[in-house]
């Protein structure tokens, strides 16, 4: 567990945002649950005869051609999903002016795999610096749930760096079935468009990006010492210098474009949540139209 965080605080955040989790997923908020986790999957079942208003689009013509007589692949709806959390436990994550970083991924991470376990889906996480740290199956089950929350909040993070990279790959020679992935990360790091690209290909991938106001928003309170959290080089910086903030300005919004951009030009939905907001609304547009969003 990140030493920023009291662990005993921790586990009764988990409580409580199971509480909330549940009363949304089952509907007890008028017009609030989540609903992502809906098994829209098909799977390939068999080859029979075709049958008087069947679709004309499911004819296997290879078969067909082969016995003369028209044949239909027939499918099955999959019942349950896969989803692998990929967090993000480098170093800047435990920057926040009110809640960390970190807290507010965890609380969103939570949700997520409660929300999952409730259907019955599996559920498998990657923890990620600049490497991987830890891997674990999707499994179904609320225990299993609750070891893959616990792993996160009892993890030592080896390295402080960033680099999503290794994850994406681990899961594209990990993975043999299609799966969701859910990466949550402030997304401070070397561009990783080509490894989301090629994962992108092969799962369907979903993007939530933790951020705090004052990293966009550089007050005027004089002379301050900044630390870079990933490398631990600091500097000594004057933020009454009007120039000097709007550089800073300028230069946070281009890196927003740049990674609003790599995930555009992957297809990857993504949407950014702030650790002074509330985080379920976010979510629940970012998979509102997405296949997996409905009423079971």
């Amino acid at each position: 567990m990140p030493a920023w965080e009291d662990p005993v605080e921790l586990v009764r955040l988990i409580r409580s945002v199971d509480l909330i989790t549940r009363a949304r997923v089952t509907g007890q908020k008028a017009g609030v649950h989540i609903s992502l986790f809906k098994g829209q999957g098909i799977e390939f079942s068999e080859i029979r005869e075709y049958i008087p208003g069947d679709d004309i689009r499911a004819i296997d013509w290879k078969v067909t051609a082969r016995y003369g007589i028209p044949y239909v692949k027939e499918f099955t709806e999959e019942r349950d999903q896969t989803f692998y959390f990929v967090i993000d436990l480098s170093g800047s994550h435990a920057f926040g002016t009110m809640v960390s970083k970190y807290r507010m991924m965890l609380e969103i991470y939570a949700s997520l795999v409660f929300a999952a376990v409730r259907y019955h889906d599996r559920a498998g996480l990657i923890i990620v610096t600049d490497k991987v740290e830890r891997f674990i199956p999707a499994r179904s089950g609320r225990a299993h749930a609750v070891h893959l929350i616990h792993e996160v909040i009892n993890h030592t993070p080896q390295s402080s760096g960033s680099d999503l990279r290794p994850a994406l790959h681990h899961i594209l020679t990990r993975l043999r079935r299609m799966a969701s992935v859910i990466i949550i990360s402030d997304f401070y790091m070397s561009d990783f468009s080509r490894e989301l690209g090629q994962l992108r290909q092969h799962h369907e991938v979903y993007a939530i990006r933790v951020s705090d106001p004052r990293e966009s928003d550089l007050p005027d309170i004089g002379l301050i010492e900044l630390e870079d959290a990933e490398t631990g080089e600091q500097i000594l910086i004057d933020t009454s210098d009007e120039l000097f903030r709007a550089d800073y300005q300028r230069a946070v919004e281009e890196a927003e474009i740049r990674t609003a951009g790599i995930f555009k030009k992957c297809h990857v939905p993504m949407e950014q949540v702030r650790t002074s907001d509330d985080w379920f609304s976010p979510l629940q547009r970012l998979f509102a139209d997405s296949p997996m969003a409905g009423v079971r």
